[in-house]
């Protein structure tokens, strides 16, 4: 198999793009580095693209192993055929190979086994010939014996029949028919364990649609209620279809004394051995499909969330809603360092409102706070309302953002918050926490496993390997889509960038703390263990704001600096002029940049990268994205009425939908059907998390907690 081509055909792409990624992914570079570094090699494909080659190719060199392997066994039993070679060798998938290699698999001990240690062999050929002319027990008397165990003519041929409904089972062609056949006519179906059992799988408790059509959602929320032990799942196959099919290819001659024998071989070899195996590869299918979409949209939603904007230059005040043990406040300067902390109790049971106000006013004035960052948990509606009552007591201009918290709890009782803040208790990290939320999401959320971010459905009964991968792979190339300032940046930061490991990361900051500032990227060849490569990986990604050289303020990648120079010394400028604010004209300097490039000696995209970035050193990709919603006054579920019509930020999209804050501490649902007015097969088509939207009300359910939204205008 050319793998290449395979490649080339899945992600239509040039046969070239995809020899070039491979040799690259061969030569150890990352994903992030060879999009953004080597897009003349590979005509500019994206991580996205990037990410699937390589999971693809991960796919296709295991299958190519695997090929390897069944050959060699098959070739030990010296059963191997030209014809049955070529088959393997064309096989396209794991299944398909495991299907070819059935019959030579080595087998735990089975009835038809037995049956061959028996003697009884001849006599399943005799039957499968069909030429029979006196009935089967006559012909299977002969194959009684006290020696070999077979009582009787009866024992004699249940197990020829053993044997053949094993050489019925192990035939891969029939496989192949009957999955194909059950996938597109079979129903999967589920019924409920109790009926009188309450439970969120209700709308499953009597339910069939076919195998098909059953989207991902369904197929975990069906895996999800099997598991928790409240519906039975099964898959039904079109079972006359099937066994026509195998009679078919089993009974050639209308035999009398062994069609009805064949009947009953074809009936127990299907419902026997081979139905429970392809309902179980047909589930299993369905569940890999169902977690891979997941794992996209769960993707698709993390990479939106970590690059929404940060709100740079407040002082914000970091606010963790409680009951029963107060409220932790922390603020923090401009560059997310804490400077005090604390504890106050306006919410039930103390309902201290005054006290936490004057000590809320004292702190607004002492440290000049603009703005609020609110959890979303437990109590954030009452601390909410506190906040609106201060704002209009005041005379400075205030605002406050009620922030998604989830995941602050893990972080705040996380080693690395320990480390962070050995001196502060979890409720004081949680609020610093909340507090750089809203100054610098990236930098914050990094420090949290993603799975607990709260933006994905049916994350922990997934995959956990396959999900994390993906996951870290998203992290991966936000950090290294927006870039770290090497003097600022924390470890958990760190160790995405491309080609730095954990340890490294750690060193980083080891070497940053012992020799002060890094003035030169060069300085990362002095850290332990980052070597050349992890250098020629890395580099780009990491910015050092006012060193010795301007161009380490930004992405230019240092093998790219001569090329850099000599287009500024061209062009009539010093290095220093690009750290005075960047070269906005530099751009409209260029008339042919073919020509350039040629003249400089790199690629047309390379120069056309280098001249962007020197027009704008250092710029964040997250500057395009919308900005959060700032609000001085609250709305209550109670005062939602249907019609009314009001902004709000995308929480989380999932396959049915997307939740939508309106700030009312409830998210509302947009139900796929109502996000537009043209028809869309996923919501991802038309709204992603970070989205400001506006949607009218279309139903509120207080008892539920359920608020229906549209966006159809």
């Amino acid at each position: 198999m050319d793998i290449i081509k395979v490649l080339q055909q899945e992600l239509q792409i040039g046969y070239k793009q995809a020899e070039a990624a491979v040799q690259l992914i061969d030569e150890g570079n990352t994903i992030p580095f060879i999009a953004r570094y080597r897009k003349e090699a590979t005509g500019a494909l994206d991580d996205e693209v990037l990410r699937n080659l390589d999971e693809r190719l991960r796919y296709l060199r295991n299958l190519e192993e695997k090929k390897e392997q069944v050959l060699a066994s098959i070739r030990d039993q010296e059963k191997l055929t030209p014809e049955l070679e070529k088959q393997i060798l064309e096989a396209m998938t794991q299944v398909a190979v495991d299907d070819l290699y059935r019959p030579y698999r080595p087998k735990r001990r089975t009835r038809a086994m037995a049956a061959k240690e028996r003697g009884l062999e001849p006599l399943a050929d005799l039957i499968a010939m069909q030429q029979a002319r006196e009935p089967v027990e006559t012909l299977a008397a002969a194959y009684v014996s006290e020696e070999k165990g077979v009582a009787t003519a009866d024992e004699a041929i249940a197990g020829a029949k053993d044997i053949l409904a094993e050489r019925i089972s192990d035939n891969a062609e029939y496989r192949t028919y009957i999955r194909k056949a059950t996938m597109d006519q079979g129903m999967i179906c589920s019924s409920a364990k109790d009926e009188s059992v309450q439970s969120v799988y209700e709308m499953y408790y009597q339910y069939e649609e076919p195998v098909k059509r059953c989207v991902g959602h369904r197929v975990l929320a069906l895996n999800r209620g099997e598991k928790e032990k409240f519906l039975t799942v099964k898959v039904e196959a079109p079972e006359e279809m099937i066994f026509r099919y195998l009679e078919k290819q089993t009974i050639i001659c209308d035999n009398p004394y062994t069609t009805p024998v064949l009947k009953e071989v074809v009936a127990d070899s299907y419902n026997r051995l081979i139905a429970p195996a392809i309902e179980r590869e047909i589930r299993g299918e369905l569940t890999e499909t169902a977690e891979a979409g997941a794992i996209k949209v769960f993707g698709k939603n993390l990479e939106q969330l970590l690059m929404q904007p940060p709100i740079a230059g407040k002082v914000v005040l970091g606010w963790d809603p409680a009951f029963r043990t107060g409220c932790k406040l922390a603020v923090v300067d401009e560059t997310g360092k804490v400077l005090d902390t604390t504890v106050i109790y306006p919410t039930a049971p103390q309902n201290k409102v005054e006290a936490a106000k004057e000590v809320l006013k004292k702190w607004i004035k002492k440290y000049h706070i603009t703005l609020i960052s609110v959890g979303n948990g437990t109590a954030s509606r009452e601390s909410e309302m506190v906040i609106v009552e201060l704002l209009k007591e005041i005379p400075e201009p205030v605002q406050y953002v009620i922030v998604n918290e989830a995941g602050a709890s893990v972080y705040s009782a996380s080693k690395l918050a320990t480390e962070e803040f050995p001196s502060f208790d979890v409720g004081q990290r949680s609020a610093a926490s909340i507090a750089r939320r809203l100054q610098d999401p990236l930098a914050e959320l990094v420090k949290i496993d993603p799975k607990s971010i709260g933006v994905g459905q049916y994350q922990h009964d997934m995959n956990q390997k396959n999900l994390s991968e993906a996951l870290r792979g998203v992290v991966e190339d936000c950090v290294n889509k927006v870039g770290v300032d090497l003097n600022t940046a924390s470890a958990s930061l760190l160790e995405y960038i491309s080609g730095i490991t954990k340890t490294i990361a750690k060193n980083i900051v080891a070497y940053r703390e012992e020799n002060g500032a890094f003035t030169d990227r060069k300085q990362l060849l002095k850290v332990a263990k980052l070597g050349p490569k992890a250098y020629e990986q890395s580099a780009g990604f990491m910015r050092i704001t006012g060193g010795k050289n301007p161009l380490d303020g930004t992405s230019v990648h240092p093998e790219s600096y001569g090329a850099a120079l000599a287009l500024l010394k061209k062009l009539g400028y010093e290095p220093e002029d690009i750290a005075k604010g960047g070269l906005r004209e530099l751009g409209k300097k260029i008339h042919d940049y073919k020509k350039m490039a040629s003249e400089l000696d790199v690629g047309d995209m390379t120069l056309r990268d280098m001249v962007k970035e020197l027009e704008k050193p250092a710029r964040d990709p997250r500057e395009e994205m919308p900005k959060p919603i700032l609000r001085t006054d609250v709305l209550e579920m109670k005062d939602l009425q249907p019609g009314m019509v009001l902004k709000g930020t995308v929480r989380n999209v999932i396959d049915f939908g997307a939740f939508v804050d309106i700030g009312v501490h409830q998210d509302g649902l947009v139900h796929i059907s109502q996000i537009s007015d043209k028809y869309i097969k996923h919501p991802m088509e038309a709204v992603r998390v970070g989205d400001i939207v506006e949607v009218k009300v279309l139903s509120v359910d207080i008892a539920k907690k359920r608020i229906a939204l549209t966006m159809r205008q």
